[in-house]
Formats: C-alpha cells, sequence, structure tokens
C-alpha cells in the first residue's frame, strides 16, 4: 500500500510537469506518450497503444490525429491487419522524442542522488509486478 501511496502523486507530478513543460516541447502529455511508446517498440496499431499504456483506444485515437496532424507520426498499412493501420514516427516525431528523452534523462541523472542501478532495478521489478497483478482490469469501459 505505500508503492500505492507513492505512485499517485508521482504521476500526477510527472503528469504537470510534462503540462508545463508542453509549450517550450511542443507536445501534450498524450502525444508525448504516443512518441515515446512508438520510439521504444517500433509502429503499433491504435489498439496496441491503449493496451500497451492502459488508456482507451478512443483517447489514442485522439492522441495520434493530434500527431499525424503536426506531422510526428504517419499511418502506414499493416500487412497483418488490413482495416487497422500501423502508426510510424516521421523523422520530425523522432527528432522531438529523442530532444524529450534526453531532457528527461539529464533532469533524472541530476536528481538520482546515490540511487544505485540495483534500486532501479527492483523498483522495475515491483512496480511490473503490481502491473501484472491488474492486467485484468478493462481500460475500455
Amino acid at each position: 500500500m505505500e508503492v500505492f501511496a507513492l505512485v499517485g502523486p508521482l504521476y500526477r507530478r510527472v503528469h504537470r510537469k510534462i503540462e508545463q513543460d508542453a509549450p517550450q516541447q511542443g507536445l501534450s502529455v498524450g502525444v508525448r506518450a504516443v512518441l515515446d511508446l512508438l520510439h521504444e517498440h517500433g509502429p503499433m496499431t491504435v489498439p496496441q497503444m491503449g493496451r500497451a499504456q492502459s488508456i482507451s483506444r478512443q483517447f489514442v485515437q485522439r492522441m495520434v490525429n493530434g500527431a499525424v496532424a503536426d506531422g510526428l507520426v504517419e499511418a502506414v498499412p499493416n500487412p497483418a491487419h488490413a482495416r487497422s493501420s500501423l502508426i510510424r514516427l516521421t523523422d520530425a516525431g523522432c527528432t522531438a522524442i529523442d530532444a524529450v528523452i534526453a531532457r528527461e534523462h539529464a533532469l533524472l541523472r541530476a536528481g538520482a542522488g546515490d540511487l544505485t542501478v540495483s534500486d532501479v532495478d527492483t523498483c522495475v521489478r515491483v512496480l511490473g509486478r503490481l502491473i501484472a497483478l491488474f492486467e485484468d482490469v478493462n481500460v475500455d469501459d
């Protein structure tokens, strides 16, 4: 329960920080999340992105539409499913998310203090286990 008590406020503070930085970065929280997913996993469908982030497909679609309008992503044919296009980063999208990630990594390195790689690995393992515990929760309702 202590982890849950910390994760909520952390999420909201990070969300707010991204919102505050949006004018300088030119990316909303939602579009930034889409770009980050595509940067990490390569081309994905909108439903895949929704499942990966535990958010509704409809919300992801709105974010993708905005990113398409800004020239950051594009839809391409999906050989596995004719009706569900793959969304991929454009060169502009790669440049934008690379810049955001570089700024965020610098911020995190500066604030890491005495945390070790082992500390981070343990944190990731615990949070991954908690996500798995709730994987059956439907986010499209």
